[in-house]
């Protein structure tokens, strides 16, 4: 299962089988030290059964990343799958198991292009992986809070920030509040599945 570094009281991340001040989502990448104009990248809408989210993507400064999110988006991988994994107060995680929780068939996976000019802020989607650093594939997760300790040189080599949400961030925060159950031996499993219907790259007109 694809894992995340999940918060405890200690302050001391525990890596499982995958708090900070919160800031608006619209300036969750106004850290970064390479910007482009908002209007020259792309945005896919993702339509899930809480409601839209449409992403901004930064392949300007994560080209692997989102070609690979792209190629999953393009192809209809994303369609069917769910959000497997809620967690309130720090990251909703989804991209990579259906409803009945079948984990989906993968490409290959991409480099971590994590780095600390893209920290994990509120609003941001990041790659999951494993405890190997490029070993990210199809799944994503969405930050709830400022989540510094996923970030590239706080401990380790982070979690690659790759876009963030300009709309529909209620709606993300509506999946954090739905009630979870452990499920076929997986942890924080929302008891009404949320599904991703699908994907989609807008045209910059849209």
């Amino acid at each position: 299962m694809t894992n995340l570094v999940k918060p405890v009281k200690s302050v001391i991340p525990v890596l499982i089988v995958f708090l900070a001040m919160m800031v608006p989502a619209g300036n969750a990448l106004a850290q970064s030290d390479e910007s482009k104009a908002d209007d020259q990248l792309p945005r896919v809408r993702m339509v899930t059964s809480e409601g839209p989210i449409e992403l901004l993507l930064r392949p300007d400064v994560a080209p692997e990343t989102v070609a690979n999110f792209l190629q999953y988006a393009k192809s209809g991988f994303f369609d069917g799958t769910i959000f497997h994994r809620v967690i309130p107060g720090f990251m909703i995680q989804g991209g990579g198991f259906t409803k009945e929780l079948d984990r989906k068939p993968t490409r290959a996976p991409v480099r971590n292009e994590a780095r600390p000019t893209l920290p994990n802020l509120r609003g941001t989607i990041a790659m999951a992986r494993t405890s190997a650093p490029d070993s990210a594939t199809s799944q994503f997760f969405i930050n709830l809070s400022d989540n510094d300790f996923l970030n590239a040189g706080v401990r380790g080599p982070g979690y690659a920030v790759f876009g963030k949400v300009t709309e529909g961030m209620g709606v993300v925060d509506a999946i954090a509040r739905k009630q979870t159950t452990r499920k076929q031996g997986m942890a924080d499993v929302p008891v009404e599945p949320v599904i991703i219907e699908s994907v989609t790259l807008l045209d910059s007109a849209d």
